[in-house]
C-alpha cells in the first residue's frame, strides 16, 4: 500500500476545505476493481464540490471528482481485467463514493463502460458526464418520436458542457437547433458546433405564461426554474423537453397547462443512477455520432493541480464547453 496525489475534501467547522495532497491507499473504499485514473472532467457538481457552494459532499474525507477514463490495475469482477480500458460516470463517485481527482479509484465492476474501440481515454473524458448527459437527453427525445421533420429542437445553457455537446449532436442529426445563451459572444463557436439561431437567455427568463406561442418541437434543458418554465410553456403540441440541469435552481414556476391542453412531455434525465444498458447505448452512439472536429473545439485541457482554481469559473459561467483534467 502507498499514496498518491488525489484532491481531499474535508468537513470543516464551517464549510468544508479543499487541498490537492496525498491519499493513503488503504483509505480506498471498498470495490472489486482498482483503476489507474488518466483522465478526468470538470462538471458544474464538481465546481459545487470543490467550493462548498452546495452540500454535493455526504462522506468525509471525499475524493472530489464524478467521472474518469483509465486503466484497470486489479480486478476480482469477471467483467474486468488489469489492462482494459474503462470509463465510469456518477454512481456516487465525488459524492458519497471516493472519486475521480486521484492518481487511483476503487469501484464496482458493475459500474463501469468499456472504452469504445477507436476512442482515447481523453477524448472520453472531453465528452465526460455533460456529454453523456447530453446523448441520453438526445436519445430520450428521439425515443419520444421528435425528428428533423418535427420542428426546431432549442438548447439552454448551450455554451457549458452539456449544451455545446447536445448542440453538435442534434445538429449531426439534422435538427434545426436554437441555441439559448447569455454570452453573445459565443455566438460564432455555437454557430460552428452548427446552431442554426441564437436567442438570448433573457428570452427565457421572464415569469411563464401558463401557455406561450409555440416555438419548438422540443430540447434540452441544464438550467431549469423559470427557464424551463418557459421553455415548456413555448413547446409545440405533442413536443417534450429533457431537463438534465438545474444550474438556475430546483424549482419549477411553470402549471399544467403544456402537458394537459398541448400533450407536452417532461422527461427526466438522470444520469447517476442510469442503468449500465442504458450508458453503454450512449456511449457507442457518442463514439459514432459526435463529430471529433467538434469535440476538440469544445474542448480545453488543465492539471490536476488546477481543479480547485477552476472550480469558481465553472459556476460564474465563465467556462466555455469542456474541461479536461489530466491526472499526474
Amino acid at each position: 500500500m502507498g499514496t498518491f496525489k488525489a484532491i481531499r475534501i474535508e468537513k470543516a467547522e464551517k464549510g468544508t476545505t479543499v487541498a490537492l495532497t496525498q491519499f493513503d491507499e488503504s483509505e480506498l473504499m471498498d470495490g472489486d476493481v482498482t483503476v489507474r485514473v488518466e483522465w478526468s472532467t470538470l462538471n458544474y457538481k464538481d465546481g459545487l464540490a470543490v467550493t462548498g457552494k452546495a452540500p454535493v459532499v455526504r462522506r468525509f474525507p471525499m475524493i472530489a471528482g464524478i467521472d474518469f477514463a483509465g486503466t484497470v490495475e486489479q480486478s476480482s469482477h469477471p467483467a474486468w481485467k488489469a489492462g482494459d480500458k474503462v470509463i465510469a460516470n456518477g454512481w456516487g463517485m465525488g459524492e458519497t463514493h471516493l472519486g475521480a481527482y486521484a492518481e487511483k479509484a476503487r469501484v464496482k465492476g458493475d459500474w463501469l463502460v468499456k472504452l469504445p474501440d477507436g476512442m482515447a481515454a481523453r477524448d472520453a473524458m472531453a465528452i465526460g458526464t455533460a456529454g453523456y448527459t447530453a446523448m441520453l437527453s438526445v436519445i430520450a427525445l428521439q425515443n419520444h418520436g421528435l425528428t428533423p421533420k418535427s420542428g426546431p429542437v432549442i438548447v439552454t445553457g448551450a455554451a457549458g458542457g452539456v449544451g455545446s455537446v447536445a448542440v453538435a449532436l442534434l445538429s449531426r442529426l439534422g435538427f434545426h437547433v436554437i441555441a439559448s445563451t447569455g454570452r453573445a459572444a459565443e455566438a460564432d463557436y455555437l454557430k460552428k458546433l452548427g446552431a442554426s439561431e441564437i436567442i438570448d437567455r433573457n428570452e427565457l427568463s421572464a415569469p411563464a405564461k401558463p401557455l406561450a406561442k409555440e416555438r419548438w418541437a422540443g430540447g434540452v434543458d441544464s438550467v431549469g426554474s423559470t427557464t424551463l418554465a418557459n421553455l415548456l410553456s413555448m413547446t409545440q403540441y405533442g413536443g417534450a423537453i429533457a431537463a438534465c440541469g438545474l444550474a438556475a435552481g430546483m424549482d419549477l414556476p411553470s402549471s399544467v397547462a403544456p402537458f394537459i391542453l398541448r400533450g407536452v412531455c417532461l422527461l427526466g434525465i438522470d444520469s447517476v443512477m442510469c442503468p449500465i444498458e442504458r450508458r453503454k447505448e450512449a456511449w457507442a452512439r457518442l463514439a459514432k455520432e459526435l463529430d471529433a472536429s467538434k469535440l476538440s473545439e469544445i474542448t480545453q485541457e488543465i492539471a490536476l493541480a488546477d481543479v480547485i482554481a477552476t472550480g469558481p469559473k465553472i459556476l460564474a459561467g465563465q467556462v466555455r464547453g469542456r474541461i479536461v483534467v489530466k491526472i499526474p
